[in-house]
């Protein structure tokens, strides 16, 4: 349930996954996503979900083999495929969400990570080369974190919280015999930035609020903590990476712009200089193995910019020219030879490229998109503006479905993000298409407090959930009512975690905008959650309690602000949906106001999942998700006939 006020450590989460320069010269509405006369075919979610998710990439150590993780049986696996295409070969067989980490860059043992039905417990495995399987961190109730491979290659750190639910101490693992050995231990709440190639040097990131936060760097031989980030008022700053030879640490900071971008500090001097800057927040920053490369990624409204670069001549590197979409999650072999990364655009899901540096050779090693499935059936998003109750201008993602006009108006959603603090992007997303391709229009709204557009705009909704964020959600609406293809009377609101309780909250506080609303694990009840949020959340309690509110000081205002304890104004349909093992929003949490809104009189359905946490991860499970919303909204949103939206 935290913010971005970190990077690659913190991503942007709720309990749960670009920039106007000058807002007031926006203007108060862009254009509509353009007519598209053409009626495609219809699918099923189960036709949907035969589309596989993929993601992840490791080369082996001959970087013949690359290794990734897919949904193909149903739960994510490790999969494997040649570097220059052909069959993939799935490596386990786990009935829990399995994700890979890393070959070993000696052998072909790989590492591998998940967790047990959800609860995010995730514990670091090592897939031996007989094909047994060894868990690296056993125990009860701790997590570990793969943390990345020592200079040489004879090492890989990882942290884990098994001394203290609260804070991540780091070790030193050898590769040959898994020998652990203390590097830092950890009782402040510090998350970790990067380590130095040659260990010397820990970056460890303190979160002190939602958009101040500072680096401090460890000498692991001296034991010495230095504060590198002194500064007046409020700056974010993120540890990204150390160059190949030490010398340097690059970081995110907003100093003196309203915009993130990338510098670097001196570990000599100390001197600090800016490497990398634009109109958009700066994303990430690393360097390939060798350092003969550095990568930089830019959230340019709601799309990632990647760019890679030569780091001794600071030239940019020629990325492969692909169909309307974005490049995500680039991988650099070990050899510096090869670059594996992610293409996908809002008709097509994450495929896997391979590219070669010399010859500029793309391959494309995976076809994600259900052969069932025609991408001219589904649509491209639309990034349209509006102007909001107060005038602060506010960006979305508008799916308009095929066949929509004034003579065929359709129904209409507004999609609301998870965070607090993150971002409705461009991109396939399955359930967004699924109910676009059954006749619903789309609004992933982007309200203030959204990450990507600018420090302000991401701190316009510090202290003020279920208010202004929330009102933003009715100017949604207004904007769709005032598009002549969408039915201005059928109307709802959609979202997950932080994106759930506005749902809840537009039920609660605004009783009367939207027709209907489905709820995913969405927060309830404010001073329960806070109070009961996973102890490894420690290091960034503080910056929490900032964003949303701290319990044990502002609990009558918690209590204004929670759904819950204003649920008897929920007058219309309500859907909720909930995984029983989520340790960011318990299940009471849903429990208790699907209770109190059936005493309403109201239509409440409630589904609960016994081996989900948060979020769905199982195909199985998601197809259930999905058909019953879409029934639910065909009943309550359209006004089909329940034994009509049941035959769906």
């Amino acid at each position: 349930m935290h913010r971005s006020v970190l990077s690659r450590g913190l991503v942007v989460s709720l309990l749960l996954s670009l920039a106007l320069p000058v807002l007031a010269q926006q203007p108060a509405a862009q254009s509509p996503a353009k007519s598209q006369p053409r009626q495609g075919k219809q699918y099923t979610i189960q036709q949907f979900m035969d589309t596989l998710r993929i993601g992840g990439a490791s080369f082996s150590p001959d970087e013949k083999q690359v290794a990734y993780s897919s949904n193909k049986s149903g739960v994510f696996n490790v999969y494997v495929e040649p570097a220059g295409g052909g069959e993939a070969t799935q490596l386990t067989n786990l009935k829990d969400s399995t994700f890979v980490v890393s070959y070993f860059p000696r052998d072909t043992r790989l590492l591998y990570t998940h967790d047990q039905g959800g609860n995010e417990n995730n514990h670091l495995y090592v897939l031996e080369k007989d094909g047994s399987e060894r868990d690296l961190t056993p125990g009860d109730k701790l997590k570990a974190r793969f943390l990345g491979w020592s200079g040489d290659r004879t090492a890989f750190y990882l942290g884990t919280n098994q001394r203290d639910p609260k804070f991540f101490d780091i070790f030193r693992v050898a590769a040959d015999g898994y020998q652990s050995t203390l590097v830092y231990k950890d009782e402040t709440g510090y998350e970790l930035g990067a380590i130095s190639k040659d260990g010397k040097w820990l970056a460890l990131d303190k979160p002190n609020t939602t958009l101040d936060s500072d680096i401090f760097l460890y000498n692991t031989e001296t034991h010495e903590m230095k504060h590198i980030t002194q500064h007046a008022g409020v700056v974010s700053f993120s540890a990204q990476d150390f160059d190949p030879a030490s010398k340097y640490l690059y970081f995110l900071t907003d100093q003196g712009s309203e915009f993130k971008y990338v510098a670097r500090y001196q570990l000599a001097g100390g001197k600090v200089e800016p490497a990398d800057k634009e109109d958009w927040d700066a994303m990430y920053t690393y360097f390939s193995q060798n350092g003969k490369y550095r990568v930089v990624a830019f959230n340019e409204d709601a799309q990632t910019h990647m760019k890679v670069y030569e780091y001794a001549t600071g030239k940019p590197v020629p990325l492969p020219r692909l169909p309307e979409g974005q490049i995500t999650s680039v991988r650099i072999s070990p050899s510096e030879r090869l670059m594996a990364f992610y293409f996908n655009g809002d008709r097509s899901p994450n495929d896997l490229y391979v590219y070669d540096f010399a010859s500029r050779k793309v391959t494309k090693l995976t076809n994600s998109l259900n052969p069932e499935i025609d991408s001219a059936d589904l649509v491209d998003s639309e990034v349209v503006r509006f102007q909001s109750f107060d005038g602060m201008v506010i960006p979305n993602v508008l799916y308009k479905p095929q066949g929509a006009s004034a003579q065929h108006p359709v129904p209409a959603l507004v999609w609301v993000h998870g965070g607090p603090g993150g971002q409705s992007r461009r991109g396939y997303s399955a359930l967004q298409q699924f109910l676009v391709n059954h006749g619903y229009a789309v609004l992933a709204i982007n309200n203030r407090g959204s990450s990507g557009y600018g420090k302000q705009f991401f701190a316009a909704d510090d202290q003020k959930h279920g208010r202004e964020p929330l009102w933003d959600t009715v100017a949604a609406k207004k904007y769709l009512q005032s598009q002549p293809w969408v039915d201005k009377e059928k109307i709802g609101i959609l979202g997950g975690s932080y994106g759930g309780y506005m749902v809840l909250a537009a039920l609660a506080f605004q009783p009367d905008a939207f027709k209907a609303g489905v709820d995913l694990f969405g927060i309830s009840n404010w001073v329960r959650t806070l109070n009961s949020i996973p102890p490894y959340w420690e290091s960034f309690r503080k910056a929490l309690y900032q964003e949303v509110g701290d319990p044990g000081k502002q609990e009558q205002m918690l209590r204004d602000t929670s759904p819950l304890f204003h649920a008897d104004k929920i007058r219309k349909p309500l859907m909720v949906l909930q995984g029983k093992n989520d340790p960011r929003v318990i299940k009471p949490e849903s429990d208790e106001i699907v209770e109190a809104v059936k005493k309403n009189g109201v239509p409440v359905e409630y589904v609960v999942f016994d081996d989900e946490g948060h979020g769905f991860a199982k195909k199985k499970n998601e197809i259930e998700a999905y058909e019953k919303i879409l029934k639910f909204l065909d009943q309550y949103l359209k006004g089909v006939p329940p034994a009509a939206a049941a035959a769906h």
